[in-house]
């Protein structure tokens, strides 16, 4: 289905949730959004059931599971309680995230390095049933070597740090990280991990974090959400993956 170097775009529907949980009921269905961005070109979708349950739920797991033909990443706390979830859905990707319950979204990555015990054998069941165990973190060498030492298949850095950056007009700091995006996307890949991006991603700060050729998937949602009030969900998914489309191919001629 993808093109433009095989870079994927996962399209996190969590905030359609938020939506339908600020007046209770069933609509938006999320379920109904996953499908239509599938329709829409979406390689996989994205969903992160907080320990609150704040917007994705047990039965929206249970409906994406049941309704997808595309892949689900299913983003998740290194809890007991969710590792059961995990074990019983067996969902093709498993995203190990921070989580606190008084932040409004994820606020940065996950401290490997401090909790590679507990993160080792937090993630051994996950591979054994067949979910790829991805890890969020920032994109520091350090948490990117635990990761890989404790078995992740998978990194996805955080480029929220990049995109507040680039909205505040802080152009210093946002070529800084920028900078530590690109660095450590190539040598996570040197490790042979697969490498994801995500968090805060928008029409003007997708595009030089696509352009890494090492980077296989963008995993975004907010955003889209948000633009699909606008301009509706399949044509904000749509400009999404024209852009990356087109900066991969950027890089690819800047290469050749």
């Amino acid at each position: 289905m993808t093109s433009a170097g095989n870079l994927r775009l996962g399209v996190n529907i969590d905030h359609v949730a938020t939506v339908r949980n600020a007046r209770g009921g069933e609509y938006p269905d999320p379920v109904r959004a996953a499908k239509l961005a599938e329709e829409a070109g979406a390689d996989g979708i994205t969903a992160h059931l907080r320990e609150d349950r704040r917007h994705i739920s047990d039965g929206d797991i249970d409906g994406l599971m049941a309704a997808l033909s595309v892949p689900l990443n299913f983003e998740m706390a290194a809890t007991e309680e969710m590792q059961k979830i995990a074990l019983r859905h067996r969902p093709h990707a498993v995203c190990i995230v921070p989580e606190k319950r008084e932040e409004k979204t994820t606020e940065g990555g996950l401290e490997v390095a401090r909790e590679e015990n507990r993160l080792a054998h937090f993630i051994a069941p996950l591979r054994d049933a067949g979910c790829r165990v991805s890890i969020f973190i920032a994109a520091d060498k350090r948490q990117i070597e635990a990761a890989h030492r404790i078995g992740a298949q998978v990194i996805e850095l955080h480029t929220g740090a990049y995109c507040d950056a680039h909205a505040e007009g802080r152009t210093g700091d946002r070529d800084r990280e920028l900078a530590a995006l690109r660095e450590m996307s190539a040598y996570a890949h040197s490790l042979g991990l697969e490498v994801h991006a995500g968090h805060g991603l928008t029409y003007d700060t997708v595009q030089p974090v696509a352009a890494f050729p090492e980077v296989m998937e963008l995993n975004i949602g907010h955003f889209i959400i948000g633009e699909a009030i606008f301009r509706g969900l399949q044509p904000a998914i749509a400009e999404m993956r024209r852009l990356m489309d087109e900066a991969r191919g950027t890089e690819a001629r800047s290469a050749g």
